[in-house]
């Protein structure tokens, strides 16, 4: 399996650094690395994650990390990591 970040995501990534980082930019920094690395599990187990019915034919998860939730799709051989938002955040 391969893991491939979203441009949305990554988008994800830096909203959420800019949002912490005014308050604590280390644990800013902290928090973008540990997201970082949460989804490489879905590597060894990419079903891991509840599948979002909704979503079908596509086969969409979400992955909880944290206080975070991030959505990813599996495609063949591919993870693709979608979205990623605190989960007290209006999507």
């Amino acid at each position: 399996m391969e893991l491939k970040w979203t441009s949305k995501a990554l988008s994800d990534l830096a909203r959420l650094y800019e949002f912490l980082a005014p308050v604590n930019r280390q644990a800013a920094a902290r928090t973008v690395q540990a997201l970082t690395k949460a989804p490489t599990v879905l590597l060894t187990n990419p079903r891991i994650g509840e599948q979002l019915f909704e979503f079908e034919p596509r086969e969409v998860r979400r992955l909880l990390a944290g206080h975070y939730e991030m959505r990813y799709e599996i495609q063949e051989s591919t993870i693709y990591v979608l979205r990623l938002w605190h989960t007290r955040e209006d999507r």
